[in-house]
C-alpha cells in the first residue's frame, strides 16, 4: 500500500472517529464497534511506523513523532480545561468538549480514555526507537 493511500485511510478513520465521538452512551454492539474503530485508527500510522523504519524515513518517523506529541499535549491542556470547565458557563464547557472530541477523536470515540492516551503514546514511543525489529 503507497504511503499517500495510508494518510488517506488515516484521514478518513480521523472523520469517522471525530463524528461518531459525539455519539453519546453507546452499548452493545455499538459500543463494541466504536471501540473497534477507535483501534483501528492507530493501524494506519503503525504501518507507517513500520514503512518508515524499513525505508529509513526520518522524515516519516519525526512527523508522526511530532502529531503524536501535538495530540498529546493538547488532550492534556484540554482534558484539565474540561475539568476546570466546571465553575464556567455550560457555552464554555460545551465548546471545551468539542475541541477535546476534535483533537482527541481517538480517545473521545473509544470511550476508554486511557487506552487512546496509551495507543498515542505508543505511537510516540516507537518513532522514538532505533531500528525496527524487521531488519537483522
Amino acid at each position: 500500500m503507497k504511503k499517500t493511500a495510508l494518510y488517506i485511510v488515516w484521514a478518513v478513520l480521523y472523520c469517522l472517529c471525530v463524528g461518531l465521538g459525539f455519539v453519546e452512551n453507546p452499548t452493545g454492539a455499538g459500543k463494541v464497534g466504536l471501540v473497534a474503530l477507535g483501534v483501528l485508527f492507530f493501524a494506519p500510522p503503525f504501518y507507517l511506523v513500520f514503512w518508515a523504519k524499513k525505508e529509513q524515513s526520518r522524515k516519516t518517523l519525526l512527523a508522526l513523532r511530532l502529531v503524536s506529541i501535538a495530540v498529546l499535549s493538547l488532550s492534556l491542556i484540554l482534558l484539565v480545561l474540561n475539568f476546570l470547565s466546571v465553575n464556567m458557563s455550560s457555552q464554555a464547557g460545551l465548546t471545551l468538549y468539542v475541541l477535546l472530541v476534535m483533537f482527541s477523536a481517538p480517545m473521545v470515540c473509544i470511550q476508554h480514555w486511557f487506552l487512546g492516551l496509551f495507543l498515542w503514546a505508543s505511537l510516540l514511543m516507537v518513532t522514538l526507537q532505533g531500528k525496527c525489529p524487521c531488519q537483522k
